[in-house]
This record gives structure tokens, C-alpha cells and sequence, in this order.
């Protein structure tokens, strides 16, 4: 500030308290000003449950600025902002007569600025306009401001565009936005050598940034902490400590908690500034450490994703779409796996299940047979290719053997099975044409989480229960799917499913899941409380050689409910209408089951169920996926007359070594019979 501007502003304020006609003249002039806007642009907010904070998004020009309630701000960061920028503040009308008096008259004095002489509404006015402080013109008008924001608004209205706008280097705009970036937490509890920091960083936000010089912050905060102490403001012990205190030397990353989830709610609500999810931010940041830690050494492109929710409430309390929103290409990070339409594989088994238990074709005590056979041109095989006789139907489920179940649909009918899923509220999506029995072994596109939703209706006794993740949606229940008893039967058998290896010991009711060509790994489990599902896969579609269910994501699962909680909730007792009868007890029509339209096959010689003769295949980075139906295990596969897999009992692989052009696949079964076909690979 000049000698002759000091006195200018000297003379003006002087003006303006001369008489009541020149009082009434700047009421009319300050009436006549033209606000600018009030109410700036702030990030949209995503917080979780509790309030905290999971994600927020920038605003225009990419910058960090977050609504401020003064009445969350630390008590004794405001009491030393207003002592050391503006002490009159609750007092004055905007402009301090006596504060620009001493700036001018030091000024004048010492030929050079000593100290301002703006208020906090005057810079609110500046920063609202983006006026520079260096013209007198600018200074007049924002004096004018000033004047005009005070009649119009609250000081603590006022104070709040203050902790908004304020600027704290770089990118970074008002209280919040600076307390996360520098301190990594909200501006609720501050330490007063953190808030001396936030007072002297908006006088020179860049020349102060710790980032760029560390230095200069810190001398810049320890003169505030003695002037906060020469005005008694806090103590010189506080004082002295807070000196000790370390500057920041970066910033930290802004808080970016389940980023699908996020970007899945501002898309269905674009005009909430602020949404509350049912997500608990701890929690998900648990699971999301888990999904990283999950794919080390994985292969390329796979990756991972999980849903936990509340299966009381339907309430999701963590949601993971993938193991890294900006991760390699390769694992197509930015893709929600969790609304992503898959092939379940076993896991819709224990509705089939519970459908039959409900229709009285079975019970968990039945025996049921387990050998080929075929429905017209359709012979489904286990997955080991071998089978078992007569078993168990409750054994049936836990070994997830696919012709007891398919014997079952049939009997059911694939339309009831795919009429349970609509009352669960899994949108359930056929390839094309009229539902056939291989929707039972997960021929039929559904996602994880509804799938979840699937297993938390289980776990509350066959009512619909469907996910939501948004604080105050309406609940949607009600509709029931099966039965009390046959919900309570099928999460009985499955909670005596053996844990994987290294697992606690504990009653988790779960199922996995492998689709064909091991495109999908699931597991989907549920305690007395909780659902969890994870899903492991490569989002492209393309198979993960070796991935099944029980081997990558079972372990995943037992360690998500490790990550829930130190200890599972107790499975709901059984309700009394369940039968708990053995085997001999059983009245006689569900003591064995018989299908009605399978027809038992020989065991004579292998078909080659895929690829059919003639085919043309494309060449794949994990071989082509060959199916044999019939003949006895293990089988030998051989290209052009070269073994390529010997000693295989699946039916049903990957196979390598078939080049460019047209091959002959063949397979040998243990009997020595053979089956081939002629293919073209481009």
C-alpha cells in the first residue's frame, strides 16, 4: 500500500461516516449493488452409513471444493481465524472503520504495507468475484460487497462462503477440501498448530504450499501461533508445542472408496448433492485391500468382486466391482463385475432344491441316482466326469453333482425354476428362446449381486430379500420364494460343506460355482447375519484355465467374513413345521426318486458333444474348449494324432496345440473308443 493510498482509503472510510446524508447515501448506493451468485458450485459427496466421507467428485476446472457447516468445523480454529484476520468481525457491517484507519495510517508511517485492512466479508466478496486485492477500484468494490453481503446474509453465512472459497494452493478451494488433502481428515478436530497452517496458508497459498516449500509453511504457521498466543487466543505451551508439530510435505489422495458403487449412485440420482449409501467405509476399504491382495500372481485379465450385505435388512455394506477402478487394462478395472450379467454355474442348485423340496419330490434323506443319462440329445455329465449311484440327496448338493439336479428340474420344469428366480428378484436372462434344463447348472445369465440377494433370501427363510445400498430406500420384501423348512434345509446342508484348506472351522452356509470353459469362479455364503459373494473371473469372458469355484473363491469368501468379523453369527434354528426325519422314517414316495423323462444310458462309447465335426473355431490365448459325453474316464485328446492331455477324467477342458488351420481332435476313452471330428481354427 502507498503513502497516497493510505490516505485515499483513510479518506473514503472518512466519507463515509460524515453526517446522516452521506449515511444515507451509501444505504442507497450499497442497495443498488449487484450480487453475484451465493451459492457456489460444491462436490457432489458420497458418505457411507455413518457420514464419513467416500468419495467425492471435483468441480468445474477439476477443482476440490466441499461444502463447509461452521458447526462441524474445530471450535478453536475459528476462534483463531477471526482473532488474527478480522477481530471485529461479529461487530462490524462488513467494512472495519478502525482496522483500514491503522492500515492506512501504518502504511503512511512506515511507507510500505504493514498490515491489511479487509475483513473477512471483504475477502468473501473477493474471492466470490475473483477480484484482485491490488486496485483501488477492486478494493471500493469489494468494501461495497462487503456492505451489500452483510445485509443480506448471516455472519455465519457469511463465515461458511469463507471456509468454502478460501484458497489453500493448487487446487484446493475452502476448509475441507484442505484438511483432507493436507491432513488426511475432516476439520471437526484440529490440533492448533494444523489450524495456525489453514489460517496462514490462504494469505500466499502457493508461495506457502508445503509441497512446493516446506520452509516457508512453516514459518508462516509459527507466526500465527505467536500472535494466537501474544492475544491470548490459546497458550504459550499450546504454542510452543504446536511449533514442534511436523509441517505437511504432501498432499494426501482424496478419499475414493468404492468408486462403481459411487459413480452407479450420482448416475441414478445426478441432482443429489450429497447421497448417503449403506456402504460402512471401513469395511469396504477392508474388502478392497482384499480384492488387490487376492490377485497377486493371477493371471493376466482376471479379476475380482464381491457384495457383503445385511440379509435382515437387504442393506449392502461393502461392494466391490473390481480389484482396482484404474487398474492394468488388461483386468478392465473400470468394468462393475457386480452388475455384470454371468454364468452362475452350481450356485442356483439349492434353489432347484429347495423348489423340490417344497413340491414334495424330495428331501434331504432321499436317495437319488447318480448315472448317465440323457434328456433327447441333452446328457449332462459331472463335472469329474465320474459318477456315484445312488445317493443322498442332501450329499447330492453338498458334492453339487449335476445330473440329481438336472433329474429334478426336469421334474420340476425349467419355467418354475426360472419363475422362482423373478419372485427373488434376480433378473435372470436366458441366451435366447424357451428355458431348457441346463439353466440349473447356470445356463442363464445373472449377476453377482443379485445372486447375493438370492442366498440372503435363503437365509431368511425363503422370502424375497432384495439389496439396496442407498440410506432411505424403501425396503422390498415380502414375496416368497420357498418355504421356511426348505430354506432352512438347503442352508443346513450347505453350512456342513467342508471349509477350504487353512479355513476357520465354523458353520458357514456356502455354495461355489464353475461355469463352462472356467469363464466364472463363485462362492456365495451366508451366517446367522450376513450374505456375502464373490465373484473371479476375467471380465471379457475368456476362460481362466484351472479356476474353480471351490479352489480360488471359496478361500476368498472365508476370508471376506474373516474381514467382517472376528466370529459368525449363529444359522436360524429350524422352524417347526420342518421335517426331521431319517431316511427309513421317510414315507414311501420320497424315499428314492426316480426321474420321469431321463432315460438311463450305456456306458458305450465317447461323443464328441464340442466342437461338432466341421467346425470353425477361433484361436484363443487359453486353447479351445473341447466336451466329451459318454465313454468311461480317463480320456486321452490328441491333435492331428499327437497326444496333447492323457489321463483326463473331466469331460470337459481346454486344449491346447491346435494351430492355424484345419486339425483333427480326437479322444480315446479307457476302453480304447474313440470319437473325432474335423475343425478349421482361425
Amino acid at each position: 500500500m502507498t503513502r497516497r493510498a493510505g490516505l485515499t482509503l483513510g479518506a473514503l472510510v472518512l466519507a463515509l461516516g460524515l453526517g446522516a446524508g452521506g449515511r444515507d447515501a451509501v444505504d442507497a448506493w450499497v442497495d443498488r449493488t449487484v450480487l453475484p451468485a451465493l451459492t457456489p458450485e460444491t462436490a457432489v459427496e458420497m458418505r457411507d452409513r455413518g457420514g464419513a466421507l467416500l468419495r467425492a467428485y471435483t468441480v468445474a476446472d477439476g477443482l476440490w471444493r466441499l461444502s463447509v457447516d461452521p458447526a462441524r468445523v474445530d471450535a478453536g480454529y475459528l476462534r483463531m481465524l477471526v482473532a488474527y484476520e478480522d477481530r471485529r468481525f461479529r461487530s462490524h457491517h462488513g467494512v472495519d472503520p478502525l482496522a483500514v484507519l491503522r492500515a492506512g495510517w501504518q502504511a503512511v508511517w512506515n511507507g510500505r504495507v504493514v498490515s491489511g485492512g479487509s475483513t473477512l466479508t471483504m475477502q468473501v466478496a473477493r474471492l466470490l468475484e475473483d477480484s484482485g486485492t491490488g486496485q483501488w477500484a477492486g478494493k471500493l468494490r469489494q468494501a461495497r460487497l462487503a456492505m451489500a453481503l452483510e445485509r443480506r446474509l448471516s455472519k455465519d453465512e457469511i463465515l461458511a462462503l469463507y471456509l468454502e472459497l478460501a484458497p489453500f494452493g493448487g487446487n484446493l478451494e475452502g476448509l475441507r477440501a484442505a484438511t483432507l488433502a493436507w491432513f488426511g481428515k475432516e476439520p471437526a478436530r484440529l490440533t492448533p498448530a494444523q489450524a495456525a497452517f489453514l489460517i496462514a496458508l490462504p494469505q500466499a497459498p502457493e508461495a506457502r504450499r508445503p509441497d512446493l516449500d516446506r520452509e516457508a509453511a512453516r514459518q508462516a504457521r509459527d507466526r500465527v501461533l505467536d500472535r494466537m498466543a501474544a492475544a491470548g487466543v490459546i497458550g504459550s505451551e499450546a504454542a510452543r508445542v504446536g511449533k514442534s508439530e511436523p509441517v505437511p510435505f504432501a498432499r494426501r489422495p482424496f478419499p475414493a472408496l468404492a468408486p462403481h458403487m459411487t459413480d452407479r449412485a450420482r448416475a441414478d440420482a445426478p441432482d443429489r448433492a450429497v447421497q448417503v449409501l449403506t456402504l460402512d467405509s471401513a469395511l469396504q476399504a477392508r474388502l478392497e485391500r482384499l480384492a488387490q491382495d487376492s490377485l497377486r500372481g493371477a493371471a493376466d485379465g482376471v479379476s475380482v468382486a464381491m457384495v457383503v450385505a445385511d440379509h435382515a435388512t437387504g442393506e449392502i455394506l461393502a461392494s466391490v466391482g473390481s480389484a482396482g477402478y484404474g487398474s492394468a487394462e488388461a483386468r478392465q478395472g473400470f468394468v462393475d463385475m457386480t452388475t455384470a450379467l454371468r454364468s452362475p454355474g452350481s450356485t442356483l442348485k439349492p434353489l432347484v432344491y429347495a423348489l423340490a423340496f417344497d413340491a414334495g419330490l424330495a428331501h434331504p434323506e432321499t436317495l437319488i441316482a447318480d448315472r448317465p443319462v440323457s434328456f433327447g440329445r441333452y446328457a449332462p455329465q459331472n463335472f469329474d466326469g465320474a459318477f456315484r449311484g445312488e445317493v443322498r440327496v442332501a450329499d447330492a448338493l453338498r458334492l453339487s453333482l449335476n445330473v440329481p439336479v438336472v433329474l429334478l428340474t426336469d421334474a420340476l420344469g425349467p419355467e418354475v425354476l426360472m419363475s422362482a428366480l423373478t419372485r427373488a428378484g434376480v433378473r435372470a436372462v436366458l441366451p435366447g428362446g424357451k428355458p431348457g434344463l441346463a439353466i440349473a447348472l447356470g445356463g442363464v445369465g445373472v449377476t453377482l449381486e443379485d445372486l447375493t440377494g438370492l442366498y440372503a433370501g435363503l437365509a431368511q427363510g425363503g422370502k424375497r430379500v432384495s439389496l439396496r445400498w442407498r440410506m432411505g430406500d424403501p425396503a422390498v420384501t415380502g414375496a416368497r420364494v420357498v418355504s421356511r423348512a426348505a430354506a432352512w434345509q438347503v442352508g443346513h446342508v450347505l453350512s456342513g460343506l467342508a471349509p477350504p484348506p487353512d479355513a476357520p472351522l465354523n458353520r458357514l452356509a456356502y455354495k461355489t460355482g464353475t461355469s463352462y470353459g472356467h469363464r466364472d469362479a463363485w462362492a456365495v455364503g451366508f451366517d446367522g447375519q450376513h450374505v456375502i459373494g464373490v465373484w473371479m473371473g476375467r471380465p471379457d469372458g475368456t476362460p481362466v484355465p484351472g479356476a474353480f469355484g471351490a479352489d480360488v473363491a471359496a478361500p476368498l469368501l472365508f476370508e471376506a467374513f474373516q474381514r467382517l468379523k472376528p466370529t459368525l453369527d449363529p444359522l436360524h434354528a429350524p422352524p417347526p413345521e420342518t421335517l426331521l426325519i431319517g431316511a427309513s422314517q421317510l414315507p414311501e414316495p420320497l424315499k428314492w426318486f426316480r426321474g420321469r423323462a431321463a432315460v438311463a444310458v450305456d456306458d458305450s462309447a465317447p461323443v464328441m458333444a464340442f466342437p461338432p465335426e466341421g467346425a470353425v473355431l477361433e484361436a484363443g490365448r487359453s486353447g479351445v474348449p473341447v466336451k466329451v459325453r459318454e465313454g468311461r474316464p480317463p480320456f486321452t485328446w490328441l491333435v492331428s494324432g499327437e497326444p496333447v492331455a492323457t489321463g483326463v477324467r473331466r469331460r470337459e477342458m481346454l486344449l491346447d496345440g491346435l494351430g492355424r488351420g484345419f486339425s483333427e481332435i480326437a479322444v480315446i476313452d479307457a476302453e480304447g473308443r474313440a470319437a473325432r471330428v474335423r475343425v478349421q481354427v482361425r
